[in-house]
């Protein structure tokens, strides 16, 4: 899915730091890596363990290239902001401080930031961006107008990455997992049922369908519920209405009243008229 520019970002938040420049930034301190404590908000779901290895690896050989951003809990303790890969790998890479810039924000900010880092990184899959939307929507009581202003994208994009939390949590794990494109999951959303939504994602991986293939199967689910609509809506009479109207060559509609009742026969011109009465009264 192709990400838009999202505004200043955290390259505004935080400052260009270099290893030799680093410890002369004032706003930069060293914390202890057990004095930090991951983000409540924190969007992303999976880290990578190859990523993180790899990571961590770099750490080792070259140190940590831009610091993390926390902000205080209290009696000596940081919550991350942004960060929690480098976080991460500073532990596995067993070092016992690491650089930090420390910023007073309250938890909607927070999340907002950690968010922003996110999307920007293109390390979110749609539906960890969805469940991040929901939340500042239902947490924080943010319209999807201001989600979009604060992150820098279009109120659309926001409405149509948090549908996906209305599919069946076995289409999103499809999706999460990237087996399953943004494509193929709009046309799922257009199915009636979680049923037949789960029905078609199966086949999509199963069968590798494109989103054109995909699409005419929900064609034809589209056409299938009209047909089986069409057949529950006709009434007792209207075998009577058929037979009559191939009798008379005309339409022909019987209306049911609380005594009886009455057939209407329709003709659309006077030489129409005439072959209705010569067929009635041969």
């Amino acid at each position: 899915m192709e990400k838009k520019a999202l505004g200043r970002g955290l390259d505004a938040l935080l400052p260009s730091a270099k290893p030799t420049s680093m410890p002369e930034l004032p706003e930069v301190q060293h914390l202890r890596i057990d004095a930090v404590v991951p983000n409540r908000f924190q969007p992303r779901q999976a880290f990578s363990p190859q990523e993180l290895a790899e990571l961590t690896a770099s750490l080792k050989q070259s140190g940590l290239l831009q610091p993390i951003l926390v902000r205080r809990k209290g009696d000596g303790m940081y919550e991350l902001i942004s960060g929690e890969r480098r976080w991460r790998a500073a532990k596995d890479a067993g070092l016992e401080t690491i650089q930090a810039v420390i910023r007073n924000c309250g938890d909607e900010e927070s999340m907002i930031l950690a968010l922003v880092e996110n999307l920007q990184r293109e390390d979110l899959n749609p539906i960890e961006m969805a469940k991040a939307y929901h939340r500042m929507v239902t947490e924080f009581g943010l319209t999807q107008d201001v989600i979009a202003q604060r992150v820098g994208c279009e109120r659309s994009s926001i409405a149509n990455i948090v549908r996906l939390l209305n599919l069946p949590v076995e289409v999103q794990q499809l999706i999460a997992a990237e087996q399953i494109s943004l494509g193929h999951a709009k046309v799922i959303l257009g199915l009636a049922t979680p049923a037949e939504q789960q029905r078609v994602a199966r086949l999509v991986v199963a069968r590798s369908l494109s989103v054109r293939e995909t699409e005419k199967i929900l064609e034809s689910a589209v056409l299938e519920r009209k047909r089986k609509a069409k057949e529950i809506r006709r009434s007792p009479l209207s075998d009577a209405e058929a037979r009559l109207q191939k009798r008379l060559g005309t339409k022909v509609t019987i209306v049911n009243g609380r005594r009886g009742g009455k057939v209407i026969i329709h003709y659309f011109s006077s030489s129409e008229l005439d072959g209705i009465l010569e067929n009635i009264l041969q």
